[in-house]
């Protein structure tokens, strides 16, 4: 099994790991009621996606 031969130092530790941080969600607005919600998920305020309702929201 490999096994290293100098330890790895917690800059090029974390140099590795640049690309490991959350981002934030893609918003957009709502073609029904103007709310805003997640790019490519249904809207959870009227439950419209592209459109056409896909959610049954009880009010």
């Amino acid at each position: 099994m490999a096994h290293p031969k100098r330890k790895i130092s917690k800059t090029r530790r974390d140099k590795r790991r640049t690309h490991h941080g959350v981002e934030a969600a893609t918003l957009s607005l709502c073609s029904n009621c103007g709310a805003v919600h997640r790019a490519h998920h249904a809207c959870g305020s009227c439950g419209h996606y592209r459109g056409r309702q896909v959610i049954d929201i009880k009010a």
